[in-house]
């Protein structure tokens, strides 16, 4: 097998190239990873730790401060959009925008800043892209949580290159009505559960969702049913009915607090939580934070979908999501970041870290 070779003294631009030829689909991270370890395991200022297709490489100069700089190495299936392709204003290919380009960032101000005004802790991490359980940051959190001790974290994941901080969580429960069966020709005889939904989509339609304002930054929560089922055979009157409910709760409530508010809106019908993930709050009065908005620009948006920065909230750490590239632009065939985007967070990230221009 040929061995893939990352410069990490190239420009950033040529870098990210060289990356998204690299193949990475969840679970097939072993080639970049290997090309990772090799290019950062020859710098005197970093000590490189590998777990499992995980890198963490660490700057141990003393500073009064920590960073944590984050990006997943992985990507969504293939989707006929390899090899990476160049134009005068964009890069195309797979994992460009999510997360290559903010990778190469990373790898590249890894190499090239050696004696940062802060010290910093770089994350390369598998398995993003698919199910919590094997995601590379999760993992490294549970079995080395010291290594993401932090003042503040940084993760590299597409935001238009303008800081996006923290994360509203989310949660889905099914809200489930109970009925008696029956034949439908004598329905009378049973109780409708598809019938006794009818209440629960009312609540639906009449809540009116909060739109807290938590550092400055106004959240927009948002409670909508995004599937349900019901029904036994054709002429059966069903006797459950499940309306499966997504709810994106803002920073300033725990998953506890989540669940107690469906709980109460949703009062008098059986609730069962399918799926959960914290908030991130956005940390912004924090000094670390606060100086690193300044740094790039004074302006930061609130996130509103979920993203891995919640997991440094579940550390004690705030954290902001800032890369380049449009992140509704991830995950599609015709993904790609644009280089002034890749141009600008590296450069106002190396100014931040005090690196000379």
């Amino acid at each position: 097998m040929t061995h893939m070779s990352l410069d990490l003294t190239q420009d950033a631009v040529s870098l990210t190239r060289d990356l998204v030829d690299i193949e990475s689909v969840s679970g097939n991270e072993a080639a970049i990873a290997d090309a990772i370890e090799a290019a950062l395991g020859g710098l005197d200022h970093l000590t490189v730790q590998r777990f499992g297709h995980t890198l963490v490489a660490r700057t141990d100069l003393g500073r009064d401060e920590r960073v944590v700089i984050a990006g997943h190495i992985d990507t969504v299936p293939l989707n006929d959009n390899l090899p990476a392709k160049l134009t005068d204003t964009d890069l195309h290919g797979l994992g460009a925008c999510d997360m290559k380009g903010g990778v190469a960032v990373a790898l590249r101000t890894a190499a090239t800043v050696p004696a940062p005004n802060r010290d910093v802790t770089y994350v390369f991490y598998e398995c993003e892209e698919v199910e919590a359980e094997r995601n590379g940051l999760f993992l490294l959190s549970q079995s080395h949580p010291e290594l993401l001790q932090a003042d503040f974290a940084i993760l590299m994941e597409p935001s238009d290159a303008v800081v996006e901080a923290g994360c509203q969580g989310t949660m889905r429960v099914d809200v489930i009505t109970r009925g008696e069966r029956a034949h439908s020709a004598r329905s009378w005889m049973g109780v409708n559960a598809i019938h006794g939904a009818a209440e629960v989509l009312a609540r639906l339609n009449a809540y009116e969702p909060r739109r807290p304002v938590i550092d400055g930054l106004e959240y927009h929560e948002g409670l909508n049913a995004v599937f349900i089922s019901g029904g036994v055979a054709g002429n059966v009157l069903p006797d459950e009915c499940r309306v499966s409910i997504n709810y994106r709760f803002a920073p300033d409530r725990t998953e506890e607090q989540a669940l107690a508010h469906m709980r109460e809106v949703f009062d008098g019908f059986d609730i069962e939580v399918s799926d959960s993930a914290p908030a991130a709050m956005p940390g912004l009065s924090v000094p670390a934070a606060a100086a690193f908005v300044e740094a790039v620009g004074g302006t930061a948006n609130p996130k509103f979908g979920w993203t891995d920065v919640a997991r440094f909230s579940v550390l004690g750490v705030p954290a902001v999501n800032f890369g380049p590239g449009d992140p509704h632009l991830a995950h599609k065939q015709e993904e790609f970041v644009p280089l002034d985007h890749i141009r600008s967070v590296e450069e106002q990230l190396r100014t931040w870290l005090g690196a000379a221009s």
